[in-house]
């Protein structure tokens, strides 16, 4: 069997920002009472006034350097730093200035795709100031934000939005990181593969049992093993590590969507009771997809422990799905790759964006030859 070779489309004609706020609760909070600037910062309740329960939202980087993260535990981020100062977090605030900085990148350009309160893309090709240098309306977006919030942020320029928000990661805080076509190679064989979207906490060690620690070692491997090997994602990874990522800026800001979620009074504590209740409510999605004969390509969970805290995760996937065991098998991925019970979940949700009708079909080319 001889395995057939297409040529990868590489659209090279965006300019692409990617905006992070950054650590953008915890600055909203020191930008607002300037004494905490000095101290490890956590929001999040303490964990004396919770009984220990409770998940970090995010921290400071002076906390950050103690260990603490988001998603972890209070309790764990308490036993890191006893003298970090625990802030509840107020979210109305949070939503209120974020819409501010989206107003800013409004300025200069209408193509923005908000991926969370603190991140979003930019299509600057066309834009308002009629610029032809992405890196200067990078540059104005940062500056804007800094003089009318007294907040900042990372950019990441590119020729897509894979790499330009892997740029926007890669000098946090204040960092302005540009990754053209000329040393896209360069920039994304010196990355360790975990910071590969898709490459999570389950699949890092499968990587690295086969020898793949960067992204040089995850471009010697042909496409043929990485689908055997990974599936949807080894096909998206093999493009990726190459620049290749053709998808544009969404402007939409209000997707459609279909999603059904459910709250227990006894919350979940196993994963197997999680899996349980996932497989339930993918089904109950399906049978509304099928009711509006739709089908979805990115796929949404929520989560919300017995604290309240609320996590979301999304997957956007190459092809549109809307059976219970696609929807099942993407969201216990979502699951295990990203979420964890750190204590009791009170709410699960799973929700289908990016609908379009049945009638448009996805057509899947065969990637390789059958005898």
């Amino acid at each position: 069997m001889s395995e057939l070779v297409f040529p990868l489309k590489n659209d090279l004609s965006r300019k692409i920002i990617h905006i992070d706020m950054d650590a953008f609760f915890a600055a909203v909070e020191e930008r607002d009472q300037p004494a905490l600037a000095s101290q490890p910062l956590v929001i999040a309740r303490h964990p004396n006034e919770t009984k220990g329960k409770g998940v970090v939202t995010t921290a400071n980087y002076i906390a950050r350097k103690y260990g603490i993260h988001s998603a972890m535990s209070a309790q764990k981020a308490y036993e890191l730093c006893p003298n970090a100062v625990f802030i509840p977090g107020n979210y109305e605030k949070y939503r209120t200035v974020s819409q501010q900085v989206r107003q800013i990148f409004h300025r200069y350009t209408d193509i923005v795709e908000p991926v969370s309160i603190d991140e979003a893309y930019l299509d600057v090709t066309e834009n308002k100031i009629g610029s032809k240098s992405a890196i200067k309306i990078a540059k104005l977006i940062q500056y804007d934000i800094w003089q009318e919030l007294h907040l900042t942020c990372s950019a990441g320029v590119s020729y897509n939005k894979f790499l330009a928000k892997l740029a926007s990661d890669f000098q946090k805080p204040r960092g302005l990181t540009v990754v053209t076509p000329e040393n896209a190679q360069t920039f994304l064989h010196q990355l360790p593969i975990e910071k590969f979207h898709g490459v999570g906490k389950k699949t890092t060690p499968k990587m690295h049992e086969i020898g793949i620690f960067t992204g040089a070692d995850l471009a010697e491997r042909s496409e043929m093993e990485l689908i055997q090997r990974f599936g949807k994602m080894g096909y998206s990874l093999y493009r990726k590590v190459r620049g290749v990522h053709n998808a544009p800026v969404c402007v939409t800001r209000e997707r459609k969507s279909i999603g059904k979620e459910q709250t227990y009074r006894t919350p979940l504590m196993t994963e197997t009771e999680v899996l349980r209740h996932l497989r339930q409510l993918a089904e109950e999605v399906s049978m509304a997809l099928a009711k509006h004969q739709k089908h979805g390509q990115t796929i949404v969970l929520k989560v919300r422990y017995e604290d309240f805290t609320t996590f979301t995760r999304r997957m956007t996937l190459l092809e549109y799905i809307k059976e219970k065991e696609a929807i099942f098998s993407q969201a216990s991925l979502i699951w295990e790759e990203t979420v964890g019970i750190e204590k009791g979940i009170r709410l699960l949700g799973i929700t289908l964006t990016n609908l379009v009708p049945l009638s448009y079909e996805n057509i899947v080319l065969p990637l390789w030859e059958k005898k």
